[in-house]
This record gives C-alpha cells, structure tokens and sequence, in this order.
C-alpha cells in the first residue's frame, strides 16, 4: 500500500506493473512446468503397460459407453491409455521453453520430425504432424510497450498434432490414433485470459452476434480459453484455424480406416481440449470418434454447453484430483442431480433466493463429461500436500498408477513395496 501511494511518476508505475506482472510469471512457471515431487514419481516408475492389445474393445475404452464399469474399480487397460495420454501432455511441458531471457522463449525447442524422440517421452508409434499456437486477445495495456517483451508475448505454442503410423501399433489399439496435446498456462497473458471467467456465447456466431439477450439455450463458455482458442494476429493464425486445416488433413488421408481423435491437455489445456472437441464435432459431419482425456482442467462453459457436447457424442473423461483448488473454478455450478431429476436448478452454496438472480448471471458453470476423483491423500508418496503439487501433472498422473477404486483407493503393494 505504501509503494502505490508514493509512487505516482509513470516510470514507478511502470516498475511496480512489472513487479506484479513477473510474480505471476513466476508464479505460472512454477505450476506449468513439472514438479519433482519424489524420484519415485518419474517416468521410469511410471511406465504403462504398451503390450495390452485393444483390438475390438477401443471404443469402450475411449468412451463409447461413457466408461461405464471401467472406472470403480479402475480397469487395468484404461489405465495404461490414461498414462499414455499423460505421457503426451507431459512432452508439450518437456519441449516448451520456459526462459524468458531465451529468443525463443514461448516456442517449442524442438522441430516436428525430431519432436517425440528428444521430448524424452517412451516410443509412441507416433509421429508428429504439426505445431499448435495459442494467441491472447486480452487488449494489453500502454505500459506494456515499454515492458520486458516477454511479458507482452500474444501467441506462443501450446501443444501438437500426432498421428500414429506405426503398423503395430494401430493393430494394438484397433484403429488408427491422432492425438491433439495441449500444455497449461505459461505466459503472463494466458494468465490475464484465465482470470476473465465470465461466460460468452460460442459457436456458431451467426446466430447469437446480434443478440442482446442471451437465451439460457445459448451454448456459453468462459471467455477467456474462448479468446485463446479463436483469437489471431496479422501473422499467426487462431489455434481454431490451425486445429480444422489440420483435422481436414487426416481426414482427407484417413477417413475411410477406423479412426479416432483423442484430445488431451492439462489445465488451460484441458479446457482448450474441450473447445476443441466441440469445434470439431461441431464442424466435420464426417468426423470419427473424438474423446477428450483432461487432467486437472477448470469448469469450461455451462448447461447449454454440456447439452450440446452431448448430442455432438463428443466422450469426455475429466481426471479429478479432489485437492485440486484449479478443477473447483470457475464461477458457481449446477447441482446435477436436481437436472437429472428435473426439478429446479441450484446453485452450489447459495441461498434459495439468490438462486435465480445468480442462473440470470454469466457465472453458472455445468462440469462436462465422466469425472474419475482421485485425491493426493490417499498417496503414501505425497507427505507435503500444496496448491502446486495437488494441481502438477506428475500428481496426476501418480495417482492414476496407483489408484484401484473408492473403496481402495491407493494399492497397498505400494505402501509395501515404497513404489508404484
């Protein structure tokens, strides 16, 4: 308080917004990248079972009955594709750079034909098809000209295309896979879009630009994964352009074998995940099977907008770790079982009668998809519990090895054996 009362030139200005800006920087560094909880939780220990032969039963597995008995107790084949697909998402963290002193800071490290091998990552089977970009549409302020241009940075990489070719490995999993991978929020802008959780009404445009008043039926989502999703510049296209030439692509290549898009990130990448289901199935009549696997995502839009996922047959497994403050936010939700029944709709945590005022509001959220809840107390290997570790992607990806059911919810060879 005693630094903005007595710092009234614009260049003070100017140093306490930069002070602000690199503590969320850093404070984004910290949760992106991954954490080294115990050497126990690495890759290594970690390892999924890449001989289990799907055949006939890849649908199931991505969804097609809604996981239905797969989940309590968790099914040994599910598990081995959920760690696969972390193993994904743990390569855009490996192959993005973090340093802001760096003149490639925000891009990938790597180029496409080398990017799985030097990401690090066990052999997928994969191969890389094109570098995803996110761009911020937040209106930067005047101050930011004369910032450090990292914190200014508009578009930067998010994640890739991959489509496996490897013979073997399609008869293993019965069909030919693509993989879209996102990672979480990294730059001082992607900050900035995740703070603007209002709700705006997605596609299609035509239909809702020149309304004022919204219907409750308009599919709405949060603004500011919208912003990333669908923003562009003179020079970068928008992540929903580079997302629909690509998808065309395969599917022009493709689309007469079984297929399957399996849509996976962490974080903001787990709601971009979701948008980009929706895009997808919203704008290919011939797309294939889309499932979305998130880890650790926020609430993304609302009823209308899981409605619409539904009838699309859009799959959508979210992975929950019940400590995770960052899968509570945004904005209020729908109580599901009073939809399932319907009676009225309510509103978590609020008296009855603010509950209307709040459904007139652009705050009511509705979670999408099948929830597998996991929880960091229930690891023997997770002693110091925090707002970081509880949200890490090692985390997750930990508890998804070590998990059996709700009734038993760690293995107890674990805490036998001091590993997974």
């Amino acid at each position: 308080m005693k630094l903005a009362r007595f710092c009234t030139s614009p260049t003070d200005r100017l140093k306490q917004n930069e002070i602000v800006v690199t503590q969320m920087y850093r404070a984004s560094a910290t949760t992106s990248a991954s954490v080294k909880l115990n050497s126990k939780l690495s890759w290594n220990s970690l390892a999924y079972d890449s001989a289990a032969k799907l055949g006939n039963n890849w649908m199931e597995i991505q969804g097609s009955n809604n996981w239905e008995g797969l989940l309590d107790p968790l099914d040994q084949n599910l598990r081995s594709e959920l760690l696969r697909y972390g193993q994904f998402v743990e390569a855009t963290y490996r192959c993005f750079d973090f340093d802001p002193s760096s003149p490639t800071y925000a891009t990938c490290k790597y180029p496409r034909n080398s990017f799985l091998t030097r990401s690090g990552i066990a052999e997928t089977g994969y191969r890389m098809t094109k570098h995803l970009r996110a761009t911020c549409g937040v209106h930067l302020p005047r101050w930011l000209d004369r910032a450090p241009s990292w914190m200014s940075t508009q578009s930067s990489w998010i994640g890739y295309v991959a489509v496996c070719q490897d013979k073997k490995e399609i008869a293993r999993l019965g069909r030919r896979d693509v993989v879209i991978a996102y990672r979480g929020t990294a730059t001082c802008l992607e900050w900035l879009e995740n703070l603007r959780a209002t709700l705006t009404a997605c596609w299609p445009p035509d239909d809702v630009a020149t309304s004022v008043h919204l219907r409750p039926s308009t599919p709405m989502v949060q603004t500011g994964f919208f912003s990333l999703y669908t923003s562009s510049t003179d020079t970068c296209p928008s992540l929903q352009e580079m997302v629909r030439e690509e998808i065309k692509r395969v599917l022009d290549l493709y689309g007469d074998e079984p297929l399957s898009i399996t849509i996976t990130g962490h974080s903001l990448g787990a709601a971009l995940a979701t948008l980009t289901a929706y895009d997808i199935n919203s704008t290919f009549n011939n797309a294939p099977m889309v499932t979305v696997i998130s880890f650790g995502g926020p609430r993304v839009g609302n009823r209308s907008f899981r409605c619409q996922l539904e009838k699309s047959g859009t799959k959508i497994l979210r992975i929950v770790n019940s400590d995770d403050l960052i899968t509570k936010v945004p904005g209020f939700v729908i109580d599901d079982y009073d939809v399932a029944n319907k009676q009225a709709v309510n509103v978590a945590a609020l008296p009855s009668w603010l509950q209307k005022r709040v459904q007139n509001t652009h705050w009511v959220y509705a979670d999408v998809g099948k929830e597998l809840r996991l929880s960091s107390r229930d690891s023997p290997f997770l002693s110091k519990v925090n707002v970081a570790t509880c949200h890490d992607l090692s985390t997750y990806l930990h508890l998804v090895k070590g998990f059996v059911s709700s009734t038993c919810p760690f293995k107890a060879t674990a805490r036998k054996l001091g590993s997974i």
